[in-house]
């Protein structure tokens, strides 16, 4: 995957978010922490208003998407601020889906490319390595 300079990439699930910018060029990227994002996991999916049971989410569940919305809000303000103009996200396949959901057409226009892989316990190595190779 082409990864273009100053492209920020997302490494999420439904409990962590560490976002990286790539500070190296498109063809050999080298991708530098970002400060840790403060998300908010109070916007739950359509499970929230319903009890658990066998036909919903439980709760551990409910508690992931409604982080995987507050990831989402986060990175679409980031985006309107003109904080983020290329974007690429890593995340659970689960994760990614429920994303998706919340996804403002704007990031959608900055958003490079995603990757449906949970990364978030590797090494920042490792994530340039599976991207490069996308």
């Amino acid at each position: 995957m082409n990864i273009p300079e100053n492209t920020v990439v997302a490494v999420a699930d439904g409990e962590k978010l560490n976002l990286f910018r790539n500070t190296g060029d498109a063809a050999t990227p080298q991708l530098s922490a970002l400060a840790d994002a403060d998300i908010s996991s109070d916007n739950k999916g359509s499970g929230s208003r319903h009890q658990s049971s066998s036909a919903n989410p439980d709760d551990s569940q409910q508690n992931e998407d409604g982080f995987a919305a507050g990831i989402a809000s986060e990175l679409n303000k980031r985006v309107l601020d003109g904080k983020i103009d290329n974007l690429i996200i890593v995340a659970a396949p689960r994760t990614l889906g429920e994303l998706r959901k919340h996804y403002h057409k704007a990031l959608s226009a900055v958003l490079v490319g995603e990757v449906a892989k949970d990364l978030t316990g590797h090494s920042v190595a490792d994530v340039e390595k599976i991207l490069a190779a996308a």
